[in-house]
């Protein structure tokens, strides 16, 4: 009885999520025939025409929420997002059609002119049509059922009265069960939307690679002229000075060659420094997992690290996830105040998996314009993904996961 119970409640639901957008075509039909005159037929037609639109995501929304609850089958939106917007120095905002005054307003336009421009509007407003004719005829055969009871009794027919509690009863815990399949066969992603969202998320990609490689340009320009450019140049100067000084005050002579040579192993070591942030040689060298056991020796919070074996992975990939590890454990040490960290290391058939959990204070949150969001970012250039857990109080679990094969 709780099978036959629980499917008649879910074919319920069924039948009124289908029924949504036939009762909109219904009542403008209703009206147009209320009307009469074929001219005022209009204003129906511009009610059905809006109010299909209108109904057609929320429809497919509840439909996809209920086949994850009822099955655990997960369909993919698909929608197109809208981008970011940008403010000029004239103080407008460029949502990439037109010019707002505000934030809001230019982001406001953005997602209604991507809103209405979306492929996927199509495919809700045929699953719509689909859903009434298929589902929606077979969830409303349990409540017919009950109905034809209901009347049959009342109306002193014992036998319509039990062919319909019959039919109510066998029919409630499977009419709901076409549901499932109509939804995941007409509401997934087509090919030609999931290609433009990998066209879209390939463009996107592209543009933070071009923006980081010109920051990284930038950086190792900085650190060059800032430091070992300003030491060389110093320690030009000084070897002028004590050439010429060697023959008048040999003592003086000898004390700048002796800063000289300070000055030439300090730049040295800040040479090492820079092409160790660039590729370090150990990771070339030793690969992965040496390479991020010294970053572990290096840490100022004690780290233990977790490998399986000795990996070798094309250097790309292995400098991706050192450096995101480097940055995970910078964050552990400057954001959440850890006292102790632990890194695994485990590669599958498919993919490269990193851990990074720590004992800090967590609370750390992907946003925006933060570095997880930058991580995220670089790794998805490798189709490879960041998941980070992190309640109030700790700890903190981050995970990147990167798909590639051992070398």
């Amino acid at each position: 009885m709780v099978n036959v119970f629980v499917g008649f409640v879910r074919a319920c639901v069924v039948l009124v999520v289908s029924m949504l957008v036939p009762a909109v075509w219904a009542a403008g039909v209703g009206l147009a025939i209320w009307w009469r005159n074929p001219w005022t037929w209009i204003a129906p037609l511009v009610w059905v025409c809006v109010g299909t639109l209108l109904l057609a995501r929320p429809v497919c929304r509840i439909a996809r929420s209920l086949v994850a609850r009822w099955t655990g089958t997960v369909i993919l939106a698909g929608y197109r997002e809208p981008g970011a917007v940008t403010q000029l120095s004239t103080g407008y905002w460029w949502n990439g059609y037109s010019y707002e005054r505000s934030r809001r307003d230019a982001e406001k336009d953005l997602a209604m002119r991507v809103r209405w421009k979306d492929p996927a509007n199509w495919r809700d407003l045929r699953f719509t049509a689909i859903l009434a004719v298929t589902a929606g005829l077979a969830a409303a055969v349990p409540p017919a059922g009950v109905v034809t009871a209901v009347l049959g009794f009342s109306q002193s027919e014992p036998l319509l009265g039990a062919i319909g509690a019959v039919v109510a009863v066998a029919s409630a815990p499977y009419a709901w069960r076409v549901f499932a399949p109509v939804a995941v066969r007409f509401l997934r992603p087509t090919p030609a939307m999931a290609l433009a969202d990998r066209v879209d998320e390939l463009t996107a990609q592209r543009a933070d690679a071009t923006v980081a490689q010109a920051a990284e340009i930038r950086r190792i320009e900085r650190d060059l002229h800032d430091g070992a450019q300003a030491r060389l140049v110093a320690l030009g100067l000084s070897l002028a000075t004590a050439e010429k000084l060697m023959e008048t005050d040999p003592r003086q002579a000898k004390a700048l060659l002796r800063e000289a040579r300070v000055g030439a192993a300090s730049s040295l070591s800040e040479l090492r420094e820079l092409v160790r942030g660039i590729n370090p040689p150990v990771l070339n060298e030793r690969g992965l997992v040496d390479a991020v056991r010294a970053l572990a020796m290096d840490c100022p919070v004690e780290t233990a690290v977790t490998a399986e074996g000795e990996l070798r992975l094309d250097p790309p990939i292995e400098s991706a996830v050192y450096f995101g590890t480097a940055e995970l454990l910078t964050n552990a040490v400057k954001h959440a105040h850890a006292t102790q960290a632990h890194i695994s290391i485990a590669l599958d058939d498919v993919a490269i998996v990193v851990e990074v959990e720590d004992n800090g204070r967590g609370g750390a949150e992907v946003s925006a314009a933060g570095g997880l969001a930058g991580l995220r970012r670089r790794l998805a250039a490798f189709d490879g993904t960041l998941e980070v857990s992190s309640p109030a109080g700790g700890p903190t679990r981050a995970k990147m996961t990167v798909p590639c094969e051992s070398l």
